[in-house]
């Protein structure tokens, strides 16, 4: 069979779902094998950027009197600033990196190798997550408005912190099963306009619905810590026990019913 001739516009076509499934497995290839500088490097900025995406949903939410579903997809749509520039400006995000399965799926890389990123990255999400957060404590900018940020800030981390185990993780599911595919869709675009629009609503969807994303936790949680601390339903112990099951289903989210699910159809021979 001979491929099929390209017309005058072809290169600015989407890619198909198979073109994107080995994109995504030869990425996947070389985020693995990226230095440990690099990759630590990169985190901490992906770090920062899903908390800036936080910090602006946090201000978007506040006094919002639009309703319940209408409030939401405006915190969702400023929520999207996190990935988009994860994706454009180039970053290594924890949950986006569990479609690096699809390259250990297809023996391109190692365990070894696999393991390795999601620590460094984990990490290094970590750390540019909460250095963000103690930035904006520093700022001051949670008491725009008469301090009514600050206290939306507190009322999301005490949501975050009042889930049980087995909520937060199957909330940990669904948001990274959206992240993952929202990370998909914009590998299929060869335009930023393309890569941004294809982020925007799978983010927005997860953000609307309440899902839990194990990056945005890490700015989240802290930040409400540091200004409520003392607070009973704030404590280093509620943190663990959302990022816990919160981590766990968001690799599940994103390796099982993503990465693995493509790999079956596209790649496996």
């Amino acid at each position: 069979m001979t491929d099929s001739p390209k017309g005058p516009f072809s290169e600015l076509d989407e890619y198909a779902p198979a073109e994107i499934a080995r994109r995504i497995e030869n990425v996947g290839v070389a985020k693995a094998n990226l230095t440990a500088l690099q990759t630590s490097t990169l985190g901490v900025l992906a770090g920062a950027f899903i908390a800036l995406g936080a910090a602006f949903f946090t201000l978007v939410m506040t006094g919002a009197e639009a309703g319940l579903g209408p409030g939401r997809l405006l915190g969702g749509i400023a929520f999207s600033l996190g990935l988009i520039l994860v994706v454009v400006a180039g970053a290594e995000l924890f949950t986006g990196n569990n479609l690096i399965v699809m390259a250990w799926a297809e023996r391109r890389i190692s365990t070894r190798l696999l393991l390795r990123n999601w620590i460094l990255v984990y990490l290094a999400n970590f750390v540019g997550a909460i250095g963000t957060a103690i930035l904006v404590y520093l700022s001051g900018t949670l008491e725009i408005g008469g301090g009514e940020v600050r206290e939306t800030a507190l009322a999301i981390a005490r949501g975050k912190t009042a889930l049980s185990f087995v909520d937060a993780f199957f909330r940990g599911v669904l948001c990274n099963v959206l992240v993952c595919l929202a990370v998909w869709v914009s590998a299929g675009a060869r335009r930023v306009s393309g890569k941004i629009l294809a982020i925007v609503f799978p983010i927005t969807a997860f953000v609307a619905l309440g899902f839990e994303h194990s990056v945005a936790n890490m700015y989240f949680i802290p930040l409400a810590m540091m200004e409520a601390w003392g607070d009973p339903a704030l404590t280093v112990g509620g943190f663990v026990g959302n990022l816990v099951p919160v981590t766990l289903g968001n690799i599940v989210g994103g390796s099982a019913l993503v990465a693995l699910v493509y790999w079956i159809i596209y790649l496996r021979d």
